[in-house]
Order: structure tokens, then sequence, then C-alpha cells
């Protein structure tokens, strides 16, 4: 039955994705397909790590499907969010929580015709959607959150700027979330300690090789437990992180750097013709370069 059910669902999405709707909309068939496969996961007894439970509504990659099955398992009594890095909105990790499940969020992006385009959304005026124009640095984080009302006990914070991540979510007081979620950058490995050095204006691709970004899995573990986190996993494209407060826990288990790390599947790196870079080239593409690591608290070279 449950294959049966899978299968269905799966034709479903293939149709939709062939016509000429509005996918991002509050009323997007996608949205309710996304519910009926988080109510097969829900129904699962066979889930033994967060990537078996991934689909895709509005996130980029499964993190949705990771989300909705945190939130159904973990004690949230504020059902709030703030995710910065969004774009447009369109594509984000918590505009799924904001239509299923009616959560009140705040959304930060340095662009403000993204800013613009989000205030114009109908998901401004029917749910509890602010959105705020700002280039975030570790040092205005706390003031953009604070100003916006948003309790202590926040439910999810998803961080993706594509470069001061690390920085950013340490710098991070106001607020204590039950849920965290980091971008990463796969390419650094699992045993480096590594995150690029701070430079509050720091734009990807800018002044250095498209690969050099963000921080290691490993430093984020690292920051996770000072600030008092455990790391349950990664989304199986490997970029995002998952992060859960301790006292909120559960039944989850704690990984360690190499259990839970996801090779990266995508590839924003690419050589002049267009042809993308593999993980070695990547990783010659930034020798030599700054790197702050996080164990030693010094800045050191990629050797």
């Amino acid at each position: 039955m449950f294959q049966r059910a899978v299968q269905f669902l799966n034709k479903a999405k293939s149709t939709i994705n062939h016509l000429d709707l509005s996918l991002h909309g509050y009323k997007s068939p996608k949205v309710n397909l996304g519910r009926i496969q988080n109510t097969l996961n829900l129904q699962r007894n066979d889930i033994c790590k967060i990537t078996d439970v991934e689909f895709q509504v509005f996130s980029q990659f499964g993190d949705d499907g990771i989300i909705q099955y945190l939130i159904s398992k973990i004690d949230i009594p504020n059902k709030t969010f703030v995710e910065f890095g969004v774009e447009n909105y369109t594509e984000a990790n918590t505009r799924f929580l904001l239509v299923n499940n009616n959560w009140k969020g705040l959304v930060i992006d340095g662009n403000q015709k993204n800013i613009d385009y989000i205030k114009s959304d109908q998901l401004s005026t029917l749910y509890q959607l602010y959105s705020k124009c700002a280039f975030i640095t570790k040092d205005n984080i706390n003031d953009l959150i604070a100003e916006m009302g948003f309790e202590q006990d926040l439910g999810l914070l998803s961080v993706d700027i594509d470069g001061n991540d690390y920085w950013v979510w340490k710098a991070i007081e106001v607020v204590k979330p039950i849920i965290v979620v980091s971008e990463y950058n796969a390419d650094f490995g699992t045993t480096n300690p590594w995150t690029i050095p701070y430079q509050s204006d720091f734009v990807i691709g800018t002044n250095f090789p498209v690969s050099y970004w963000g921080a290691s899995l490993l430093s984020l573990c690292d920051l996770s437990e000072e600030k008092g986190y455990s790391f349950i996993g990664c989304n199986s494209q490997g970029n995002n992180a998952y992060f859960v407060r301790n006292d909120k826990l559960g039944s989850f288990k704690k990984l360690s750097c190499e259990e839970g790390y996801s090779k990266a599947k995508f590839f924003m790196a690419r050589d002049q013709s267009g042809k993308r870079l593999e993980l070695e080239e990547r990783y010659l593409s930034m020798i030599g370069l700054p790197i702050f690591n996080t164990r030693k608290q010094q800045t050191e070279e990629i050797a």
C-alpha cells in the first residue's frame, strides 16, 4: 500500500512539473503533494537518518521534508523562524513552514528588489511574514532580529549567506533557536576546521574563486557544541547541516562530523567555457588563499 502511494505521488509530481502553473504560490499543487509526502513519512518506521525523509516543495533541495519531520518530533512552543540569504523567497527553507504550518517568520536579504518582490507577494498579506533589506554582518545581525520582536526561544534559524555563515551564527545572541540549519562548504572536507576569515563585505565569487566561501562542517560542528547544540546530519545534496538544541534533542542521535557529512552534489564552480570543476580542481583553485583555523584560532594558507 505504501509503495503504491509513493508511486502515485511520484507520477503526480512529474505531471505537475510540466504544467504551466504558479508553482511558488500558496495554492500551488506542490503544497498538497508536500503534505501527502509528509504524512507518508510520518507513517514510516524505517527512518534511520534525516535524508530518508527528504522532499522538495519550496526548498532548493530536500530540506522541506527534513524540516517537516524535525518539527513533528521536537517540542517547539514558539512557531517562529528567521531565514537570511533568501533572494526573492520563491526558493527557501522556510516557505513551506509558512504556508503549511502557519509559522511566523522574518526573512532578510541584501537586495532591495528581492525584498520588494517579497512584500508584493500574497504571502506577505496572508501570513505573518516580515521581510527586511539588509546586508548581514556579525555586527548587525542581533539588532536586525531584535527589532522585529522575536522571542529568544525561536523555533528555527536558517543561515545561508554564502560567506560569513560561521561568523554570523557565532555572533547571534538575541535568540537561541531550537533548530539551526546552516549551509556548509563541503569542498573543505571533514578534517579541516576552516572558515573564510571574516570580511564584512564578502560576496561569493567577487574577489576569489567561487569555491572559496563559508565554513567547513567540522567548524560548524565545533561551534554548535560551544553554543549548546548537537549535529544530527546533512541533506543529501551536501550543502545544509542540521543542528538541534541539546535540551530538545529527544530521540535524535548526535553525530560526528564524519558520520553526518554529505559530499556536495551540486557544482557552482565552472571554468570559462562553462565546464563544471570537479572537487580536485575546485580545491586547487583555492591553494594559497587565507583560511581561518577555528581550532587554532589563527589564519593560515590553504595548502
